[in-house]
Order: C-alpha cells, then sequence, then structure tokens
C-alpha cells in the first residue's frame, strides 16, 4: 500500500486527556538519565517556583506519540509501521510540563513528500492543559520505507 498524498492537512486529536503522574516524572527521568532534583522531590521542584515535580524535556514525547498513534493507525493513510524510521524530532517547549497536568494533543500532518517507493511524513503536535494552556509543539519527521526498500 502506498502513502496516501491526501493525509497532508489532516489533524487528529486526542479525545482523552493524558494525566501526568509524579511516578511517571520520575520513571521517565531515570529513563533518560535526568538526575535534577525537581524530577525526584516536591520540594526541589516547588523551590524553582512549580506546583509539583517537573518533567525533564523530553516527556512531551510521551503525549505527542499518543496523538501520532492515531495516524499510523489511521487505516486510509497507508503507513505500515513496521518500514518506518524515525528521521527527526524537536520540541518546542511554551511551559514546562508538572505532574498534576491534564494534557491533550493535536497532531497535524504538516507535509507528505514521496521518496522513491516511500514518503517523508512531517507532523506536528499542539501539546496543551486541557484549559487550553500551551505547553509544547513537538515536530517530527518519519521516513516510511517503499516495498523494495
Amino acid at each position: 500500500m502506498t502513502i496516501n498524498p491526501e493525509l497532508q492537512g489532516r489533524s487528529y486529536a486526542l479525545g482523552e486527556p493524558y494525566s501526568v503522574g509524579r511516578e511517571s516524572i520520575r520513571d521517565f527521568a531515570r529513563a533518560v538519565k535526568a538526575t535534577h532534583a525537581a524530577h525526584f522531590d516536591v520540594s526541589a521542584a516547588q523551590a524553582l517556583g512549580h506546583a509539583d515535580l517537573v518533567a525533564p524535556p523530553t516527556y512531551a514525547i510521551i503525549v505527542a506519540q499518543r496523538a501520532d498513534a492515531l495516524l499510523i493507525n489511521d487505516s486510509d493513510s497507508g503507513i505500515d509501521f513496521s518500514r518506518v524510521v524515525h528521521a527527526e524530532q524537536r520540541f518546542t517547549h511554551h511551559r514546562p510540563i508538572v505532574a498534576g497536568d491534564e494534557l491533550l494533543a493535536a497532531l497535524h500532518v504538516d507535509t507528505v513528500r514521496a521518496m522513491g517507493g516511500g514518503a517523508m511524513i512531517t507532523t506536528r503536535a499542539e501539546i496543551s492543559t486541557v484549559d487550553g494552556v500551551a505547553i509544547a509543539t513537538t515536530v517530527s519527521a518519519i521516513l516510511v520505507r517503499g516495498e523494495g526498500q
């Protein structure tokens, strides 16, 4: 199946908010070897002016990938995930993610560019709180290899 070029311009939104928990932040920080005390100790985070534990910057990928899954699982997309190579990831933070946040994400397919038998797809996830406060923008590019590649 080939990638549907009409994906460009489509948007996908998470239906349920993602609840950021303390243990999730701690586990993620350990996994990425982030050692700042504000990721583990509420008092340390509060001393920096945050309401609760602060997530490492790349924590936004958890929410972004939930939105990415809506695109990948869209039967009309033509994406075979076994043929996907992650090409690029960028984060722009508008404010830190903290424990207690309830986050939503809207994924926008910005470009679909044919490349040989495959395609390069660039997406942008706008992550916000359920109250509409902008949290982060993630931009991702994936290469979907063609059948003969």
